[in-house]
């Protein structure tokens, strides 16, 4: 296929229109949402939060569907916001690029947890997702057991937390969406570039999307253009399947929202392609 030329402007940061998957399109039949509250955790004792799922239009019990769970819930729900993710999702399961799969999207925990749950490097994010809230969900929807049907994504920390769900999970999580990351903050710093280089490859399919002016671009420290494109680098000399994309903008979730239905599209593509 042929790309057309597009001028690129000359002042930064540029902003990005939505294409059509964004939107509502005539004749699409919309997936429904259903909220639930989850407030005895084991794994994150004391906190509570609440979660959504989506469920795809056409949707039955006596065909499994696929998963994908999103960090920030109210990111990526939020009609009115960057992302629109149930929008896109009822778009682009319509026309096949994308199977039929169930959004579990989830809040932080409250009080405050952001940070401590998706910055930290270990696996208690992934354990509270397949022991407590996944096990709730197919208590009442049907969900494949194919790792290979099973996504995490999430951007800024959240796509830190997905990434390290999948690295420490991939028997569970194989594809994953990891949108303007802050490698850096993580707990201890950026372990991956180091990882990967020295970890055998993992089955694991990863679009990375960072800007180029994301968090401290132009600083030493602290550096989210830096340290993606550190973990791009790493995943291309491992010779991973993955894909990363570079936007002009900054960290206000315009780029990573505008192109998730490409994301979404690349990430669930049939395995031979």
């Amino acid at each position: 296929m042929e790309i057309p030329y597009v001028r690129q402007p000359i002042e930064f940061p540029a902003r990005y229109a939505h294409g059509p998957d964004s939107f509502p399109q005539p004749g699409v039949p919309r997936g429904a949402l259903h909220e639930y509250e989850w407030t005895e955790s084991l794994v994150f004792p004391g906190a509570a939060r609440r979660f959504w799922v989506y469920l795809p239009a056409g949707y039955t019990e006596s065909e499994p569907a696929s998963l994908m769970v999103f960090q920030d819930a109210e990111w990526y729900l939020d009609l009115e916001f960057e992302a629109r993710a149930p929008v896109v999702f009822d778009n682009l399961i319509h026309r096949g690029e994308m199977p039929a799969t169930i959004g579990l999207f989830v809040a932080p925990g409250e009080p405050g947890r952001r940070n401590i749950e998706y910055d930290a490097f270990n696996d208690d994010y992934a354990r509270f997702l397949l022991d407590e809230i996944i096990p709730a969900v197919r208590s009442r929807y049907a969900i494949t057991d194919d790792p290979e049907q099973w996504a995490i994504g999430g951007g800024s920390s959240g796509g830190n937390c997905a990434f390290t769900a999948a690295w420490m999970r991939p028997d569970r999580f194989r594809r994953v969406l990891c949108l303007v990351p802050g490698f850096a903050q993580l707990d201890g710093g950026n372990h991956y570039p180091t990882l990967i280089r020295k970890t055998s490859p993992k089955p694991l399919r990863i679009f990375l999307q960072t800007v180029t002016r994301d968090l401290n671009w132009n600083r030493g420290r602290y550096n989210s253009l830096s340290e993606t494109l550190q973990v791009a680098g790493a995943l291309a000399e491992r010779g991973y399947d993955f894909r990363i994309v570079v936007g002009d903008g900054e960290h206000n979730g315009n780029h990573d929202g505008v192109i998730l239905p490409d994301a979404l599209r690349w990430l669930w593509r049939p395995k031979s392609q």
